[in-house]
């Protein structure tokens, strides 16, 4: 179904992709891994036909027995795309059930018009129930921003189911999603390839190449540097068993100091530097949250976890002043925080510091990513703007960017490195608590635990607070000592981490905190 020989891609004098060669058989699950900008969706876009401007093709690409190069476009409607941002495939200005109608009409073929309609409806209820989204009206009615990040996710998926493609390119598709929805999606791709679907996965997430994967290819700078069946590639290469950060990296160090020193008691001798009590928030005129309780003291770190849609980033948002409650209150030292961001002072501004779950969103396309990263330095505290970009460039070398990197603009990054970018734009502002909205969903391995390195290290040396939003156990246990579990928005179990990853009291809280994932029969 899928068979690329010798593939190489350049731009603007860099080679991305290196004589890459491989074969997928429909019916099966390649798995493509490797460190963030290594290629992978280079790759993907490739074999979609889009490798972009100024991209240079050479090598031979066949798609159901179509070509791909030279004229790069891919085999009609038979190749889906699932991408690592779910909202970038989505239609901001359309509501959910009018888009999915919609291809339902173009993949349905009936006689009449009202059997079509008829066929389009149970189509639409059909698939909806296939990736574990409500068929309800107020979905349907809803425009993609207003889901969480794994509901975006699994609407995409039912795009692509409902077009029927022959061929998938899935992009990193558990990014964001619970651990319940990974074995959904898990199941979902088995099953796709058990109907005949050939399937390319991009991922970072080894849980899953275990479980659905029929062979891995690992790609290292643009280049296959280890190919074969899935347990013996992750067995023998290392992947399966990622360490601590190299001996070499820079040590984590704040390149501008907090404003509060380690020995400072922010909240007065308390132990408190942020209360949430009675949070209440709605979506229009849906009440999403339901009391919320939340005490974070300095240097502690709270993991909330729940299923996707549960309220987590809703709850984040509230504290960073981004959604209005409808109730309760957020205190920063004791002082009642001003609802919306408009609001806050300058200081407030640079105390709770939040870093996205889709980080692409999150910058400019077409500014240099350095001056980004500096802006918070100069706009909250005044800095001049050669001490801010020194210190931007610093805090991006300690989460591997380098200078090479930092001069480029957000759109010519991928989204790993933009990731570790806009943690490092928010560092910049010498917070005192961080929100950190799924910050290392599309990191690899390595990187990830560089990251988490660094944020362990600012925690113990300055007394950083976290408030991390995880569906990744793997997180939750190196960086958390509470957790507080989320459903329906409202609180069921919050407890220390050792006892709550170990020993959960309620069933919803283990199944979210087991990072394994069942080998799935096609």
């Amino acid at each position: 179904m899928i068979r690329v020989d010798g593939l190489c891609a350049d731009a603007a004098g860099h080679r991305l992709l290196r004589d890459v060669s491989f074969t997928v058989p429909a019916g099966e699950v390649l798995a493509v891994v490797g460190p963030s900008g290594s290629g992978k969706t280079t790759l993907g876009r490739v074999l979609l036909g889009e490798a972009g401007p100024g991209v240079r093709l050479t090598g031979d690409i066949e798609i159901d027995g179509r070509p791909v190069i030279p004229d790069t476009s891919p085999a009609g409607g038979t190749v889906g795309y699932i991408p690592q941002q779910p909202a970038a495939a989505l239609t901001p200005v359309r509501r959910i059930g009018s888009v999915l109608r919609e291809i339902a009409r173009r993949h349905t073929p009936t006689p009449s018009r009202r059997a079509r309609r008829g066929s389009v409806r149970q189509a639409v209820r059909a698939v909806l129930a296939r990736v574990g989204l409500p068929d309800d009206r107020d979905l349907l009615r809803r425009y993609p921003h207003q889901l969480s990040g794994g509901q975006q996710q699994r609407l995409v998926i039912a795009h692509v189911l409902l077009a029927g493609a022959r061929v998938l390119v899935a992009d990193e598709p558990t990014t964001g999603q619970d651990c319940l929805s990974r074995r959904d999606v898990a199941a979902e791709i088995r099953g796709l390839a058990g109907s005949g679907v050939a399937i390319v996965l991009l991922t970072h997430d080894l849980h899953l190449v275990r479980a659905v994967a029929d062979g891995v290819l690992v790609l290292d700078r643009g280049a296959v540097v280890a190919t074969g069946p899935t347990d013996t590639v992750l067995d023998h290469t290392g992947l399966a068993r990622p360490g601590p950060a190299p001996a070499d990296w820079p040590q984590p160090a704040l390149a501008i100091r907090p404003r509060s020193t380690p020995d400072a008691d922010p909240a007065g001798g308390s132990g408190q530097l942020l209360r949430v009590a009675g949070l209440t928030a709605a979506h229009h005129d849906r009440t999403v949250l339901h009391g919320i309780d939340v005490v974070i003291g300095p240097g502690q770190r709270l993991a909330l976890v729940g299923r996707s849609g549960s309220g987590k980033t809703t709850v984040a948002r509230c504290l960073a002043g981004l959604h209005p409650p409808s109730g309760g209150s957020v205190e920063l030292d004791g002082r009642r925080l001003a609802d919306s961001i408009d609001r806050r002072e300058r200081a407030d501004l640079a105390v709770v510091q939040y870093v996205f779950q889709d980080p692409r969103a999150s910058f400019q396309p077409y500014a240099a990513l350095l001056d980004q990263v500096a802006r918070p330095a100069v706009r909250l505290h005044r800095q001049p703007t050669a001490d801010a970009l020194r210190a931007a460039r610093d805090l991006l070398e300690q989460v591997g960017i380098g200078a090479a990197l930092a001069a480029r603009r957000p759109d010519q990054l991928s989204g790993g490195e933009l990731q570790r970018a806009a943690l490092a734009r928010a560092l910049v502002a010498r917070p005192r608590l961080l929100v950190c909205d799924e910050i290392t969903s599309g990191l690899d391995h390595v990187n990830q635990n560089r990251i988490l390195d660094l944020l362990d290290g600012l925690c113990r040396a300055h007394r950083l607070a976290l408030l991390v939003i995880t569906h990744d156990p793997d997180v939750v246990d190196r960086l958390a000592d509470h957790i507080t579990v989320l459903d329906q928005g409202r609180v069921v179990e919050h407890g220390p981490a050792a006892t709550l990853l170990t020993a959960g009291q309620q069933p919803l809280t283990r199944a979210l905190l087991d990072p394994d994932l069942p080998r799935t029969a096609p």
